[in-house]
């Protein structure tokens, strides 16, 4: 069992929160028990990924989206305020960690992904929101088939991506901003690469792939971004010597 502020104060420091300009808060959002045995992960805090926590006995839930988002309203919503009792019910503590989690160099999600794909991250980034750089730019020596590259990323993700083929045969440099990053493309291309892959598509991103000579690959919103909360919680598992579950709650976007 450990010290529920120690395991934020870890998440704080590892994450650097406080070098980032955010849409909502990172770090603890809902207070609950000051203890902690057993921690659950999802890509985001709401109703249903709650509910799960309380029901195997979470006290702490981590998420990459958490509950606050500066586009909601103020005054709490019908369902915001049953996501909150159902936590103060289960004694839950709640945090999230959005933008840090997405651009840090180890466990982000970004070079994860890149990682898990084969490709090695160098010191270049893309993909620039609220003055930080969040996205990986990666190379490997070894040249692989766009078809296998579509492949794996429907293998280590768990789903088919959304693919515009418009790039070289042969696979050596690729960007990676999972989430919402699709307008990044643009970037992508000036920097010569022959692939981006992103989360969410847009409409403009069939042409803009078309004309820059680059393939694009959507791999899913939700599917891009399990990666750097499951390392996140992995990683207090070990270090505070507690118990750790992923809360996994598909979404199609």
């Amino acid at each position: 069992m450990a010290k529920r502020d120690e395991l934020i104060a870890f998440c704080d420091r590892l994450l650097e929160v406080g070098e980032f300009q955010d849409y909502g808060p990172n770090g603890l959002q809902v207070p609950g028990a000051e203890r902690v045995e057993l921690v659950a992960s999802a890509v985001s805090a709401h109703r249903e990924s709650i509910d799960a926590a309380v029901a195997m006995g979470a006290d702490l839930l981590i998420a990459h989206h958490g509950l606050f988002w500066d586009f909601h309203p103020r005054s709490l919503s019908d369902a915001m305020s049953g996501r909150l009792k159902a936590a103060f019910a289960g004694d839950l503590s709640i945090a999230g960690y959005h933008l840090p989690l997405d651009a840090h160099p180890e466990i982000g999600n970004n070079v994860l992904l890149a990682c898990e794909l084969g490709f090695q991250p160098g010191t270049e980034m893309l993909g620039e929101v609220k003055g930080r750089h969040l996205g990986a730019v990666a190379h490997r020596e070894d040249a692989i088939s766009a078809a296998q590259l579509f492949t794996q990323v429907e293998e280590k993700l768990g789903r088919a991506p959304l693919v515009f083929a418009e790039g070289p045969d042969e696979i050596r440099s690729i960007g990676v901003i999972t989430g919402a990053g699709a307008s990044d493309i643009h970037q992508a291309i000036s920097l010569g690469l022959d692939a981006f892959i992103t989360g969410e598509p847009a409409e403009h991103v069939m042409a803009d792939a078309r004309e820059g000579s680059i393939h694009f690959v959507a791999a899913g919103h939700y599917a891009s971004e399990t990666l750097g909360i499951r390392r996140l919680g992995d990683m207090l598992s070990g270090q505070f010597g507690i118990e750790h579950q992923f809360i996994d709650v598909p979404n199609p976007i």
